[in-house]
Protein backbone atom coordinates (compact mmCIF):
# COMPACT_ATOMS: atom_id res chain seq x y z
CA UNK A 1 0.00 0.00 0.00
CA UNK A 2 1.27 3.34 -0.65
CA UNK A 3 1.32 6.05 2.11
CA UNK A 4 -0.40 9.47 1.22
CA UNK A 5 1.76 12.06 1.18
CA UNK A 6 2.00 14.82 3.41
CA UNK A 7 0.81 17.82 1.18
CA UNK A 8 3.10 20.87 1.74
CA UNK A 9 2.99 24.54 0.37
CA UNK A 10 6.09 27.22 0.52
CA UNK A 11 6.56 30.60 -0.36
CA UNK A 12 8.06 30.61 -3.65
CA UNK A 13 10.47 33.76 -3.15
CA UNK A 14 14.25 33.18 -3.21
CA UNK A 15 14.87 33.01 0.57
CA UNK A 16 13.42 30.05 0.70
CA UNK A 17 15.08 28.09 -1.40
CA UNK A 18 17.99 27.03 0.67
CA UNK A 19 15.11 25.42 3.07
CA UNK A 20 13.81 23.70 -0.06
CA UNK A 21 16.48 22.21 -1.08
CA UNK A 22 17.50 20.61 2.13
CA UNK A 23 13.80 19.26 1.49
CA UNK A 24 14.27 17.53 -1.74
CA UNK A 25 17.89 16.37 -1.14
CA UNK A 26 16.60 14.60 2.39
CA UNK A 27 14.89 11.06 2.35
CA UNK A 28 11.48 13.21 3.16
CA UNK A 29 11.19 14.12 -0.36
CA UNK A 30 9.32 11.10 -1.35
CA UNK A 31 6.88 11.43 1.77
CA UNK A 32 5.67 14.84 0.59
CA UNK A 33 4.07 16.51 -2.17
CA UNK A 34 5.40 20.42 -2.29
CA UNK A 35 3.69 23.02 -4.17
CA UNK A 36 4.97 27.03 -4.32
CA UNK A 37 2.36 29.43 -4.20
CA UNK A 38 2.74 33.51 -2.82
CA UNK A 39 2.77 33.53 0.56
CA UNK A 40 -1.17 34.70 1.19
CA UNK A 41 -2.12 31.70 -1.27
CA UNK A 42 0.08 29.57 1.64
CA UNK A 43 -1.40 31.13 3.82
CA UNK A 44 -5.17 30.18 2.60
CA UNK A 45 -4.54 26.70 1.70
CA UNK A 46 -3.55 25.92 4.62
CA UNK A 47 -5.96 27.95 6.44
CA UNK A 48 -8.75 26.13 3.49
CA UNK A 49 -7.00 22.22 4.29
CA UNK A 50 -5.82 22.04 1.08
CA UNK A 51 -2.19 21.59 2.93
CA UNK A 52 -1.41 20.24 6.18
CA UNK A 53 2.33 21.87 6.10
CA UNK A 54 2.78 25.11 5.28
CA UNK A 55 5.59 27.93 5.39
CA UNK A 56 3.01 31.07 5.89
CA UNK A 57 3.23 34.46 6.70
CA UNK A 58 2.49 34.59 10.56
CA UNK A 59 -0.26 36.97 10.56
CA UNK A 60 -2.78 33.50 9.63
CA UNK A 61 -2.02 31.90 12.34
CA UNK A 62 -4.55 33.74 15.03
CA UNK A 63 -7.21 32.16 12.33
CA UNK A 64 -6.13 28.68 12.13
CA UNK A 65 -8.42 26.58 15.17
CA UNK A 66 -5.29 24.43 15.59
CA UNK A 67 -1.55 24.73 14.46
CA UNK A 68 1.79 23.90 15.47
CA UNK A 69 5.10 25.12 14.94
CA UNK A 70 7.28 22.46 13.85
CA UNK A 71 10.62 23.70 12.99
CA UNK A 72 13.48 25.67 14.31
CA UNK A 73 13.63 27.94 11.16
CA UNK A 74 11.55 30.45 9.86
CA UNK A 75 11.90 33.31 6.95
CA UNK A 76 12.81 35.76 9.53
CA UNK A 77 15.40 39.11 10.01
CA UNK A 78 17.21 40.91 12.58
CA UNK A 79 17.18 44.61 11.03
CA UNK A 80 17.52 45.14 7.42
CA UNK A 81 15.41 42.59 5.77
CA UNK A 82 15.67 44.24 2.20
CA UNK A 83 12.97 42.54 0.77
CA UNK A 84 10.14 43.74 2.40
CA UNK A 85 9.84 47.50 1.99
CA UNK A 86 8.01 50.75 1.63
CA UNK A 87 9.14 52.90 -1.97
CA UNK A 88 8.34 56.47 -2.93
CA UNK A 89 9.50 59.33 -4.71
CA UNK A 90 9.10 61.18 -1.59
CA UNK A 91 9.94 61.05 2.07
CA UNK A 92 7.53 59.18 3.93
CA UNK A 93 5.99 61.62 5.56
CA UNK A 94 4.91 63.61 2.23
CA UNK A 95 3.04 59.93 1.14
CA UNK A 96 -0.85 60.65 1.20
CA UNK A 97 -1.28 57.18 0.23
CA UNK A 98 0.22 53.89 -0.04
CA UNK A 99 -0.18 50.56 -2.06
CA UNK A 100 -0.57 47.59 0.35
CA UNK A 101 1.14 44.50 -1.48
CA UNK A 102 -1.18 42.15 -1.82
CA UNK A 103 1.45 38.99 -1.41
CA UNK A 104 1.27 39.00 2.11
CA UNK A 105 -0.83 40.15 4.74
CA UNK A 106 1.62 39.96 7.79
CA UNK A 107 3.60 42.70 5.88
CA UNK A 108 0.65 44.50 5.55
CA UNK A 109 -0.07 43.94 9.03
CA UNK A 110 3.67 45.15 10.20
CA UNK A 111 3.15 48.51 7.75
CA UNK A 112 0.49 49.33 9.11
CA UNK A 113 1.70 49.08 12.54
CA UNK A 114 5.06 50.94 11.55
CA UNK A 115 3.42 53.27 10.22
CA UNK A 116 0.51 53.98 13.20
CA UNK A 117 3.22 53.62 16.06
CA UNK A 118 6.27 53.93 14.80
CA UNK A 119 6.32 56.61 12.08
CA UNK A 120 2.91 58.38 13.40
CA UNK A 121 2.04 58.94 9.77
CA UNK A 122 -1.28 58.53 8.74
CA UNK A 123 -2.30 57.90 4.77
CA UNK A 124 -5.02 56.79 2.68
CA UNK A 125 -4.33 52.34 2.11
CA UNK A 126 -4.58 51.36 -1.40
CA UNK A 127 -5.54 48.03 -2.56
CA UNK A 128 -2.53 46.59 -4.67
CA UNK A 129 -3.33 44.71 -7.87
CA UNK A 130 -1.02 43.60 -10.46
CA UNK A 131 1.22 46.13 -12.18
CA UNK A 132 0.48 48.99 -9.34
CA UNK A 133 4.13 49.02 -8.81
CA UNK A 134 3.81 51.60 -12.23
CA UNK A 135 1.51 53.62 -9.87
CA UNK A 136 4.21 54.42 -7.26
CA UNK A 137 4.84 58.06 -8.21
CA UNK A 138 4.59 61.60 -6.95
CA UNK A 139 2.79 61.09 -3.39
CA UNK A 140 1.54 58.00 -3.48
CA UNK A 141 4.15 54.96 -2.23
CA UNK A 142 4.42 51.69 -2.21
CA UNK A 143 4.92 48.23 -0.13
CA UNK A 144 6.56 45.79 -2.07
CA UNK A 145 8.06 42.19 -0.53
CA UNK A 146 9.47 39.28 -2.05
CA UNK A 147 11.30 39.16 -5.23
CA UNK A 148 9.60 41.34 -6.97
CA UNK A 149 11.70 44.45 -4.97
CA UNK A 150 14.77 43.48 -6.68
CA UNK A 151 16.14 46.79 -8.31
CA UNK A 152 13.44 48.77 -7.26
CA UNK A 153 15.87 50.76 -4.85
CA UNK A 154 17.55 51.84 -7.99
CA UNK A 155 13.93 53.00 -9.48
CA UNK A 156 12.39 54.76 -6.27
CA UNK A 157 14.48 57.96 -4.37
CA UNK A 158 12.92 56.91 -1.03
CA UNK A 159 13.03 53.50 0.65
CA UNK A 160 11.67 52.32 4.11
CA UNK A 161 12.95 48.79 5.03
CA UNK A 162 10.33 47.31 7.12
CA UNK A 163 12.93 44.93 9.26
CA UNK A 164 14.86 47.84 10.20
CA UNK A 165 11.95 49.95 11.18
CA UNK A 166 10.48 47.08 13.42
CA UNK A 167 14.28 46.44 15.05
CA UNK A 168 14.25 50.42 15.44
CA UNK A 169 10.64 50.02 17.33
CA UNK A 170 10.91 47.35 19.00
CA UNK A 171 14.51 46.28 19.86
CA UNK A 172 13.56 42.84 18.00
CA UNK A 173 13.73 40.47 15.49
CA UNK A 174 11.10 39.58 13.04
CA UNK A 175 9.23 36.68 11.68
CA UNK A 176 7.93 37.16 8.47
CA UNK A 177 7.03 33.01 8.24
CA UNK A 178 7.03 30.02 9.81
CA UNK A 179 6.98 26.38 9.23
CA UNK A 180 3.14 25.44 10.22
CA UNK A 181 1.01 22.15 10.66
CA UNK A 182 -2.80 21.68 11.05
CA UNK A 183 -2.15 18.03 11.44
CA UNK A 184 -2.45 17.16 15.48
CA UNK A 185 -1.06 13.62 13.84
CA UNK A 186 2.21 14.49 12.62
CA UNK A 187 4.92 12.35 14.33
CA UNK A 188 7.44 13.17 15.83
CA UNK A 189 10.29 10.95 14.06
CA UNK A 190 8.86 13.07 10.56
CA UNK A 191 9.04 16.56 12.77
CA UNK A 192 13.12 15.81 13.39
CA UNK A 193 13.81 14.65 10.22
CA UNK A 194 11.93 17.82 8.78
CA UNK A 195 13.74 19.93 11.24
CA UNK A 196 17.00 18.30 10.25
CA UNK A 197 16.60 18.39 6.19
CA UNK A 198 15.75 22.06 6.79
CA UNK A 199 19.56 22.60 8.48
CA UNK A 200 21.23 20.61 6.13
CA UNK A 201 19.12 23.33 3.18
CA UNK A 202 21.11 25.81 5.05
CA UNK A 203 24.39 24.16 5.87
CA UNK A 204 24.55 23.72 1.73
CA UNK A 205 24.16 27.48 1.39
CA UNK A 206 27.48 27.93 -0.23
CA UNK A 207 26.54 25.13 -3.29
CA UNK A 208 23.29 26.59 -3.47
CA UNK A 209 24.51 29.85 -4.11
CA UNK A 210 27.00 28.76 -6.86
CA UNK A 211 23.76 27.20 -8.73
CA UNK A 212 21.21 29.83 -8.46
CA UNK A 213 21.72 32.48 -11.08
CA UNK A 214 21.08 35.86 -9.45
CA UNK A 215 17.79 37.70 -10.15
CA UNK A 216 20.06 40.76 -11.16
CA UNK A 217 23.53 41.71 -12.13
CA UNK A 218 23.89 43.86 -8.83
CA UNK A 219 22.07 42.01 -6.49
CA UNK A 220 24.32 39.79 -4.18
CA UNK A 221 22.69 36.14 -3.38
CA UNK A 222 25.46 35.88 -0.90
CA UNK A 223 24.89 38.91 1.20
CA UNK A 224 21.04 38.08 0.90
CA UNK A 225 21.24 34.80 2.13
CA UNK A 226 23.91 35.47 5.03
CA UNK A 227 23.01 39.24 6.26
CA UNK A 228 19.40 39.93 5.21
CA UNK A 229 17.56 36.72 5.98
CA UNK A 230 18.30 35.14 9.19
CA UNK A 231 16.63 31.93 9.42
CA UNK A 232 16.45 30.84 13.15
CA UNK A 233 13.87 30.73 15.09
CA UNK A 234 15.40 31.55 18.14
CA UNK A 235 14.45 33.01 21.42
CA UNK A 236 14.26 36.58 20.52
CA UNK A 237 12.07 35.91 17.55
CA UNK A 238 9.68 33.77 19.41
CA UNK A 239 9.56 37.00 21.53
CA UNK A 240 8.68 39.40 18.52
CA UNK A 241 6.57 36.96 17.15
CA UNK A 242 4.52 36.85 20.35
CA UNK A 243 4.35 40.48 20.37
CA UNK A 244 3.24 40.96 16.88
CA UNK A 245 0.46 38.63 17.36
CA UNK A 246 -0.91 40.69 19.46
CA UNK A 247 -1.10 43.26 17.68
CA UNK A 248 -2.72 40.98 14.94
CA UNK A 249 -5.59 39.73 17.78
CA UNK A 250 -5.97 43.10 19.13
CA UNK A 251 -7.39 44.07 15.64
CA UNK A 252 -5.87 46.92 14.17
CA UNK A 253 -7.81 49.12 11.92
CA UNK A 254 -8.62 47.50 8.81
Amino acid sequence: MVKKKARLVAVSYLNTKPLLYGLLRSSLSDRLQIDLAIPSECARRLASGEAEIGLVPVAVLPELDEYRIISDYCIGADGEVATVCIYGDVPLREMTHIYLDHHSRTSVMLARLLLEEYWEHHVTFLDAKDGYIDHINGTIGGLVIGDRTIGLDKRFRYVYDLGTAWKQHTGLPFVFAAWVTTNPDLSEEFIASFNTALREGLDHLPQLQLLLPSPAPDFDLTNYYTHHIDYRLDAGKRKALKRFLSYVTAGLPV
